[in-house]
């Protein structure tokens, strides 16, 4: 069995990702805000909407649901309680969904949200997550009905996955992320070396996505937060009352909230 990953692109800067089963022609879809683009890309494809899941409650994450369930009416949608959508199947942390018999974990990744949800999925022991507005390459999601405490935590969850694990963030943000992180952390050769790519990708209409765990690593303040470099960074900018990663992530957030 042949699954491969492509980007939808909906809006401005988002993807709903979609994933192919090469083998028998059907797709699952993840956070379809539109659905006109996802039903153009089917049908120029000849694929069948078999899945949809969502990671959280937006409406630029869950817009195009409903217009999908009626021109796909054996379409299986997999959702949070709280993601206001009719679900078939509601999951929770440490639920698994299936595709086509590769197995996705359900992980809470609270914060953006206080009901957004990842799916960890494994293909031929490769980790594959589609971690919606919590983790952007280069950045993390605004703090709206969850907390920075629990987005905290969840980049701290995020963390615990291979480094070799796929992410798949639901924005092309990465250029402007980087610009934000080199203004706390200069000297980052990794960093400025994303942001010659990230931008001339962007300027190509590339996705700049995924991207490796071992790559936000290296280029993602959000999980740098015990570095002394970014530590000072922020010192640069602003007062830190103390050196926990929590306070340093909270003030990281504070400061791209008012770039």
């Amino acid at each position: 069995m042949s699954i491969h990953i492509h980007p939808i692109k909906a809006f401005d800067d988002n993807y709903i990702w979609t994933l192919i089963n090469d083998s028998n022609k059907q797709a699952i879809v993840i956070d379809p805000g539109q659905a006109a683009p996802v039903i153009a890309y089917l049908e120029e494809h000849d694929l069948e909407l078999t899945s949809i899941w969502t990671t959280h409650h937006h409406h630029d994450h869950t817009g195009g649901v409903a217009e999908l369930q009626e021109s796909y009416p054996m379409t299986h949608l997999v959702a949070h309680a709280e993601h206001n959508v009719e679900e078939d199947q509601t999951i929770k942390h440490d639920s698994t969904v299936s595709a086509w018999g590769c197995a996705a974990q359900v992980w809470e990744v609270f914060g953006h949200t206080a009901s957004h949800i990842a799916y960890v999925l494994d293909i031929d022991g490769l980790k594959h997550c589609f971690c919606g507005d919590t983790l952007f390459s280069g950045g993390c999601g605004r703090v709206f009905t969850g907390t920075i405490e629990q987005l905290y935590d969840s980049f701290t969850r995020l963390n615990t996955l291979p480094a070799e694990a796929l992410l798949y963030p639901a924005h092309e943000y990465t250029a402007s992320n980087l610009r934000f992180g080199l203004s706390i952390e200069p000297a980052n050769e990794a960093m400025q070396q994303a942001l010659t790519q990230a931008e001339e990708k962007t300027a190509q209409g590339i996705p700049t996505l995924p991207v490796t765990l071992a790559h936000e690593r290296e280029v993602n303040i959000f999980l740098r937060t015990q570095e002394p470099s970014v530590i000072a960074g922020v010192k640069s900018k602003t007062t830190l009352v103390d050196d926990k990663p929590l306070t340093v992530f909270a003030t990281l957030r504070e400061l791209k909230n008012n770039v």
